[in-house]
């Protein structure tokens, strides 16, 4: 696949999956092997099924949350993209019970790709600690 046909699959991710919440879409772009590096998932079990659960836990406790790609960059067979995500906490996330308060979160993830155009890994950097802190889980720093 190309980089730009890469790039095409994580818009199509990012619009469907995480913008209007159909996690079946990952039935389509994602590898059967499919693991994901997230310090904020530390004991991901890998595969399709853990991954919509994985996606399904945040959009509960966020569920207007909304991704917006602010950079989106192809070479090979991987594709980094810096993203921003709003969403108000009306349900449970991570154990947390809601606080009806509204997040902003940024983060980079890097994805790699199988030659035949799936996802097989992603590297995810967010910045879990400041959502933590605006949903008011969290105290800010003085």
């Amino acid at each position: 696949m190309s980089a730009e046909q890469n790039k095409a699959i994580i818009r199509r991710w990012v619009e469907f999956g995480w913008n209007k919440g159909d996690v079946s879409i990952a039935d389509d772009i994602l590898d059967p092997t499919y693991m994901i590096h997230d310090p904020s998932a530390p004991n991901f079990a890998g595969g399709i099924p853990a991954f919509k659960a994985y996606v399904t836990n945040i959009l509960t406790g966020l569920p207007d949350l909304h991704f917006t790609i602010e950079d989106l960059l192809a070479d090979g067979d991987k594709v980094i993209w810096r993203f921003k995500g709003q969403g108000t906490h009306t349900g449970s996330l991570m154990g947390i019970p809601p606080t009806g308060k509204k997040g902003t979160v940024t983060g980079i993830i890097i994805t790699r790709f199988t030659a035949t155009g799936k996802i097989v890994e992603d590297w995810i950097n967010w910045d879990t600690l400041g959502l933590l802190q605006q949903i008011g889980v969290i105290p800010t720093l003085a």
